[in-house]
Formats: structure tokens, sequence, C-alpha cells
């Protein structure tokens, strides 16, 4: 069987199939910058926080106050944070939020404090922590 030739000039040059250089050098640019990208969202998102807290306990007072018990732990102790707790309803709304001033001491405090609700609580947690502490709670 002969093989088919096409038309000189009609159809272009064959292709090589193989990429240029330049277009090599770029495409691991683009690889490289992705790869950063991505490990940078993912420390951010998953690598150790600065500052964390866990309630450690709560107790229901009375219809209008739960009493909670948190732990903080932090990595700049000489820095004072605040930390928000709140009160939740049965129906899970907020139903009470109280910004507490953890000041400069130890890495890992505890602290108990007690929350008003607008409704009956049935648990208190805190809701998170941070070093940006603001002006009406500053001891300065």
């Amino acid at each position: 069987m002969a093989q088919r030739t096409l038309p000189e000039g009609r159809y272009g040059t064959k292709a090589t199939g193989q990429p240029t250089r330049w277009a090599r050098w770029a495409l691991l640019a683009v690889a490289v910058a992705f790869g950063v990208l991505i490990a940078f969202v993912a420390y951010r998102n998953w690598g150790t926080k600065p500052i964390e807290a866990e309630q450690t306990a709560f107790t229901l007072l009375d219809d209008e106050r739960v009493e909670v018990t948190f732990q903080v732990s932090r990595d700049q102790p000489e820095r004072p944070a605040v930390c928000i707790i709140r009160a939740r309803s049965k129906d899970g709304d907020e139903a009470g939020r109280r910004e507490v001033l953890v000041p400069p001491g130890n890495s890992v405090v505890v602290e108990t404090t007690v929350v008003r609700a607008s409704k009956p609580p049935v648990t208190g947690e805190v809701f998170g922590c941070s070093y940006q502490v603001p002006a009406y709670l500053s001891t300065t």
C-alpha cells in the first residue's frame, strides 16, 4: 500500500509536538507559583494559631446567666488578649455575649466569667480570641 502525501503548502508545516524552550520555562514558573500559593493558603488555614481558647466548663446559674470557664493558650504571653464568650439558647440563637480581657501573664491561662442572656441559656461557649484588644477594654 502506498503512503499518501498531502499537497505541499496546503496544510502548513508539520508540527514537531515539542513546546519551545521559553514555553517550558513559562509553564514551570506558573507551576511553581501555583504550588507556593497552595502552600501559603494551607499554612494560613491549618497552621498553628497564635492564640486559641477552649471552653472547659459552664454552669447555668439561672434563666438569665451562665458561668463559663475557659482556657486560653497564646504564643505571646506578654501581650493582652480579648476573648468573646457567648450564651446560647435552646433554639441555637446567641442569647448573650461578653468580651473578656485576658491580661498579660502565662502562656496558658484559665479564666471564668458570667454572661447575661436575653433568653434562658442552655450553654456557654468561647466564640474566639484575638490580640486586638478594643480601647475600652485596655488597662492602659
